[in-house]
């Protein structure tokens, strides 16, 4: 906990507050996600989860991808079981997606997003931005320059008006 304490605090530091650069998930597909690779691209994190009554925004977060990707939007999926919804693996997280809504966006491991186990970059999120999930399929958009440009509940669907316009004011 210290360890995590001090790289968060170096990167507040060091980042004035604003960048999540410097945070790393395991790849679903083996690997590293690291969000500086990135940096200067717009990120839609999404904590997801296979068995919830918003697992159908997969087929909107594909089509924004599709929609956004050619302009520079990264669409992050963070499956998660912090609600109890999410399957006992991460390959079958992986198997369900492609089967079910032939995702080719990144996606994480299976992490915790909230509590004192949440990833440091939802605690990051939440010191900064004041935001945590309430339940699966919450989006948070981050701008080119790693601040927090947005944030969006459950209910509101990948390619509705309000995230999309957050997305394309955003864009490089």
């Amino acid at each position: 906990m210290r360890r995590v304490l001090a790289v968060l605090l170096t990167l507040f530091t060091s980042l004035g507050h604003a960048a999540p650069a410097g945070f790393t998930f395991p790849s679903i597909d083996g690997g590293e996600i690291t969000l500086s690779d990135w940096r200067g691209q717009p990120v839609l994190v999404v904590n997801t989860a296979s068995r919830c009554g918003f697992t159908s925004q997969y087929d909107g977060l594909q089509r924004l991808y599709d929609t956004y990707r050619d302009l520079g939007l990264v669409v992050l999926a963070i499956p998660s079981d912090d609600f109890r919804q999410e399957l006992a693996s991460n390959d079958e997280v992986k198997d369900f997606c492609e089967v079910n809504f032939g995702l080719d966006f990144p996606m994480t491991t299976i992490t915790a997003i909230r509590g004192e186990d949440a990833h440091p970059f939802y605690k990051w999120l939440e010191a900064e931005a004041g935001f945590a999930p309430s339940w699966n399929f919450n989006k948070v958009l981050i701008a080119p320059d790693g601040s927090v440009a947005a944030t969006f509940g459950s209910n509101a669907r990948p390619m509705s008006r309000p995230v999309t316009q957050a997305i394309t004011s955003v864009l490089p």
